[in-house]
């Protein structure tokens, strides 16, 4: 599997849809039914990116963003909005005063973008995740990861 997608959702047929169409490209999908059955899946599945409705009943996704910030355990898990707000204003707002890392649109929603987007999302994260690690030093000439023997 090439990354784990949760993808929060009130309406069960959009998770099914695509569910189909990032299972076909090797991602595993993880489905959520609203906001509050979202964050829990968040803290017990640990994705390596979601998928988040913005207008749900009950919990929306503003709430969802602004409780996944304050947790330290899913703040870091980045996050596509999936939504039918299909304004200009409505994703330039969005994108500016939150973490959203894109912004979907469900009638616009062609196969290949989709799957394009989420790549250049989960790529961007994997790249800092390697600036964060310390660089390797080098040691007695021994193997990556092996302690030296003295003789």
């Amino acid at each position: 599997m090439k990354a784990k997608i949760l993808c929060i959702e009130d309406d069960i047929d959009m998770i099914n849809y695509i569910r189909l169409i990032l299972g076909k490209a090797g991602y595993e999908v993880i489905g959520a039914e609203g906001g509050a059955e979202g964050l829990e899946a968040m803290r017990r599945e640990q994705p390596d990116l979601i998928l988040l409705d913005l207008m749900m009943p009950g919990m929306d996704g503003a709430e969802v963003l602004l409780r996944k910030k304050e947790d330290q355990t899913i703040r870091d898990i980045p996050v596509i909005a999936l939504t039918a707000l299909d304004s200009p204003f409505d994703q330039i707002m969005w994108l500016a005063r939150t973490d959203l890392q894109d912004f979907i649109v469900k009638s616009k929603l062609p196969r290949r973008e989709l799957i394009a987007r989420i790549e250049r999302v989960l790529h961007s994260r994997s790249s800092e995740v390697d600036r964060e690690r310390p660089p390797l030093q080098a040691g007695g000439g021994g193997a990556i990861g092996q302690d030296s023997v003295s003789r």
